[in-house]
């Protein structure tokens, strides 16, 4: 049926929106809460290391299993794990046992989770959607996203100012549950990846295929430039994703609504830039937009640095939010252009740990700063550095695009 491919589109998204959603959820409760019980900058750092490092290890191999075995139970197996593991912690914190450590430790089990299912949603996606689509699809993804990340700050502040940290732990729960009943209606072929030149086999072992794939990533001009930009971009970033809960707190009050609004601005930004780049359809020049956006992200992040209004502040958040789905749609389709399809879960894989090692290694650094010198600082400076990246993104050159066959019907 010509079509569809629309129908596992819808599926696919309605379950990737309910997951994201809960999870955000989660990380916005987690957060509110370790903020407003210390205010410490170097607490949240340490919740941070739990997040992102175990997503490190477990991606070392997620890579392979999403090259290797049924994306869709990769998926659901991580939904459920996550989705368990956050029951636990609610049921201790609904008893009266409150435990920042357990928050860490719970924090890791749902890394782990995200570490195994976000190489297998990546490598998935070619199988469901035509290359000659994504770029609207990715655009679409990106709106909806935002529009979860928009609507869940607001549902958990409602329900972490009203019912407490523990009810609002059981949203996930739920969603995760709506989540993997979804996706279970998803009808894509078990992915079958045929023997490649300089492989010797399908059989061979998990470390076998997890050394050709960074053998793939460092030989591939464009995959490898590619890593070095986010590895130093993304430890720039880390101050404005982690850092600014406490620099409101510290600056302009502790009010829950403001650090709601912090989040809602934001995403209603990217929900504005996605929308926007679903309507276009297509960039030209992926890198080039990369480049405007990583100027842009260098300039909102001074500014942020530089707001002594909360209006101000929240205005500077819109407009960064607005290039989130231009950068991210603009990445995505260029490595899904640029990476032959029997190594898209290595090469994701490989950008997961990238991204997952420097933002912890920047809170490393900016963490405890934060408690030294004022965040506004923090993000003057990162700002700058960011700015002064933008060359080597915007030199970068695209070798031959590579459109790899799949069974869209």
């Amino acid at each position: 049926m010509q079509d569809n491919w629309k129908t596992k589109t819808i599926i696919f998204l309605s379950s990737q929106m309910l997951s994201i959603f809960g999870s955000s959820v989660v990380s916005f409760a987690v957060v509110w809460y370790i903020t407003l019980k210390t205010g410490s900058a170097s607490l949240m750092t340490v919740s941070i290391l739990a997040s992102f490092l175990p997503q490190i290890v477990i991606s070392l191999f997620a890579g392979v299993w999403a090259d290797r075995y049924n994306r869709k139970i990769l998926i659901i197996s991580s939904d459920l794990l996550t989705g368990v593991s956050t029951l636990v912690l609610a049921i201790f914190f609904l008893m009266g046992n409150e435990s920042i450590t357990l928050i860490f430790i719970i924090s890791a089990i749902r890394s782990v989770g995200s570490g195994i299912q976000m190489p297998a949603v990546g490598a998935i996606l070619p199988q469901i959607v035509p290359m000659e689509k994504m770029t609207r699809v990715n655009g679409i993804n990106s709106a909806l996203t935002s529009a979860m990340m928009l609507l869940s700050p607001a549902i958990a502040g409602i329900f972490f100012a009203t019912i407490g940290f523990g009810y609002t732990l059981l949203l996930d729960v739920v969603t995760a549950a709506l989540a993997v009943i979804i996706l279970s209606f998803l009808k894509v072929r078990a992915y079958q990846r045929e023997i490649k030149d300089g492989e010797e086999s399908l059989n061979e072992g998990t470390f076998s295929e997890l050394k050709a794939g960074i053998s793939y990533t460092k030989n591939h001009k464009l995959i490898s430039r590619l890593l070095i930009f986010y590895a130093v971009f993304f430890f720039m970033v880390s101050p404005a994703a982690f850092l600014t809960p406490i620099m409101i707190a510290r600056s302009f009050g502790t009010e829950v609504w403001r650090l709601t609004a912090n989040e809602m601005f934001w995403t209603a930004g990217a929900i504005f830039g996605g929308i926007v780049v679903a309507w276009l359809g297509e960039f030209k020049d992926k890198i080039r937009m990369m480049a405007i956006s990583t100027i842009s992200f260098g300039i909102t992040f001074i500014l942020l640095g530089l707001s002594t209004n909360f209006i101000f502040y929240l205005g500077v958040m819109f407009a960064s939010g607005i290039f989130l789905p231009f950068f991210s749609t603009a990445e995505t389709v260029l490595i899904l252009e640029n990476v032959e399809e029997h190594m898209l879960g290595r090469v994701y894989s490989i950008v997961q740990i990238i991204i997952s090692a420097v933002m912890p290694l920047g809170m490393l650094l900016f963490g405890p700063l934060g408690d030294i010198i004022r965040i506004e600082t923090i993000l003057i400076g990162t700002g700058f550095c960011i700015l002064l990246l933008t060359p080597f993104i915007w030199r970068t050159k695209v070798g031959t695009k590579s459109y790899v066959k799949t069974d869209i019907t």
